[in-house]
């Protein structure tokens, strides 16, 4: 069995790669790095380190990666011929990916088994997107190559933080979720041990996106505010925490009157999130968790998303809209987003600036609460 995975980074080796290979793989990396594809093809072997209560160290062998960018010709003849193709290069790189997948169709032998396509990012319907690109840039010939690739959504969750040792190790914590959609493989499933595939992906991914994601960021908004470094040090700080529970209680309220979710079961997770944020072990920065807060305040993201549906059940969006205020004072000149996000604060007035990093339309109850918190950051620019 054959694996292509796009995105040779910390994700794609540390947790989609490593349970790819756990359920006997063999692995083609495609990344545009000629410096990390030299060094995959430079190893024999690479360790996950897992590091935390429980965690364990774990080897990957049986893998080999292509520079995409020079060597398409040979990233098309190995989609042409594999058995399932995954991505973690982030949504808005889709795009890109889906060339490579419509050439590697056009060349697949009709009679192998329809190729399994997973997009691993956080994303509500990834796989959707990546399909949408695919059908689009086929056009006519989509008809002739439709009975040969299958899609399923997926939600994923496993920490990965920035890597502070060189060469392809990855150090990541021992928790993660990877759930898949079942329907669209039919009774074949592709076999990825840990993986579980569900009916419905939907309550799994808004849980994971509307508690991990949300908790997460702010965190790292509220910890960069205090001018703290680390996730596990923001915190260990009582007032961060409080406000970070209160953030998380609020996304809880909307995925259990949304989803019908069990009230102790997702308190239960909340708690399990929280503690996995405070593990120590993991050198995970504020400034990492932080970056592109522009993506991060966009209509359907993990701020944004949840208050407005929130807001629109009358349930309370307080502790949502102040981590908003916290993600306009998000400053890292490394970032440019950050750079972006500062320089639209200073040259569009509230409410246009409202409309258009959150994409809200006016008339939403959300917009009023979010241009009051984006006046007040203003109104401290200014000063």
């Amino acid at each position: 069995m054959k694996a292509v995975h796009f995105g040779a980074g910390n994700i794609g080796r540390g947790f989609v790669g490593l349970l790819l290979h756990e359920g006997g793989y063999d692995l083609v990396f495609s990344d545009v790095s000629a410096a990390l594809v030299s060094a995959i093809n430079d190893a024999s072997s690479y360790t996950v380190h897992e590091v935390g209560e429980g965690g364990v160290d774990k080897q990957v062998t049986n893998f080999r990666a292509i520079d995409s960018s020079v060597d398409a010709e040979a990233l098309v003849d190995e989609i042409a011929t594999a058995d399932v193709v995954t991505t973690a290069v982030g949504p808005t790189i889709l795009k890109f990916v889906a060339p490579h997948i419509v050439a590697g169709l056009a060349l697949r032998d009709p009679s192998l088994p329809a190729l399994q396509v997973m997009a691993c990012e956080n994303a509500i319907g990834a796989t959707d997107q990546l399909r949408d690109h695919v059908v689009e840039l086929a056009g006519e010939a989509w008809d002739a190559l439709a009975s040969r690739a299958v899609f399923a959504n997926t939600a994923v969750d496993r920490i990965v933080p920035a890597q502070a040792q060189g060469g392809v190790d990855v150090t990541v914590e021992p928790f993660y979720e990877w759930a898949i959609e079942r329907a669209p493989f039919g009774d074949t499933p592709p076999h990825i041990p840990g993986a579980h595939f569900v009916d419905d992906l939907e309550p799994y991914i808004e849980r994971k996106l509307f508690t991990v994601n949300t908790g997460h960021a702010t965190t790292a908004y509220f910890g960069a505010q205090a001018g703290i470094e680390r996730i596990s040090d923001a915190l260990a700080d009582p007032a961060i925490a409080a406000k970070v529970e209160a953030a998380l209680e609020e996304t809880s309220a909307l995925l259990v009157q949304k989803h019908e979710l069990d009230a102790q079961v997702q308190g239960e997770y909340r708690a399990t999130i929280l503690r996995r944020f405070r593990n120590a072990a993991l050198p995970d920065t504020v400034w990492r968790v932080g970056r592109q807060p522009l993506r991060k305040l966009s209509r359907h993201e993990r701020f944004v998303g949840p208050a407005a549906e929130a807001i629109e059940r009358g349930l309370p969006v307080d502790a949502l809209v102040a981590a908003m205020a916290a993600a306009l004072e998000f400053v890292d000149a490394e970032d440019a987003q950050a750079v972006e996000l500062q320089r639209l604060l200073r040259e569009l007035d509230a409410e246009a600036f409202t409309a258009q990093v959150t994409g809200l339309d006016r008339a939403h109850p959300l917009f009023g609460r979010v241009v009051e918190v984006v006046s007040a950051r203003q109104a401290a620019l200014a000063s």
